[in-house]
């Protein structure tokens, strides 16, 4: 018998100056996201934070803590997908790289119209400090 698994993601929230980093897809599915992806396989949730931030947006971050896991089977319109979100916080000057098409610092009362997967949920949470 074949098992079948949830793929493992993280997504960071990065606390940057007076905001929060947000990317913008390269790939579907399109919008603004949280920076983050998939874990490799012998990787900790932590070094794939770390990784994915540095990919997709120049910067070295430091990890504050964990925020969350969200495992709602439909978040991912691709697969299904179980994340692990992390608060961490960053300075220096970011770019887009990887995976991100541009790279926006965004607070709770201008977040784009257009965002990816379940983030607008997260970001909900995470500006209600609901965790």
């Amino acid at each position: 018998m074949k098992h079948k698994n949830p793929l493992p993601t993280v997504d960071i929230i990065i606390e940057y100056k007076e905001g929060i980093i947000l990317i913008k897809r390269r790939n579907p599915p399109y919008g603004w996201a949280l920076p983050g992806g998939f874990v490799e396989y012998g990787e900790s949730l932590e070094d794939c934070a770390l990784r994915e931030a540095k990919e997709e947006t120049g910067l070295d971050i430091e990890l504050i803590r964990q925020f969350h896991t969200y495992s709602e089977p439909q978040r991912d319109p691709r697969f299904h997908t179980i994340t692990t979100v992390y608060i961490a916080k960053a300075e220096g000057n970011f770019k887009a790289g990887d995976d991100a098409k541009e790279v926006g610092v965004f607070k709770r009362d201008n977040l784009p119209d257009n965002i990816a997967f379940d983030h607008r949920e997260i970001l909900t949470d995470y500006f209600n400090k609901r965790y």
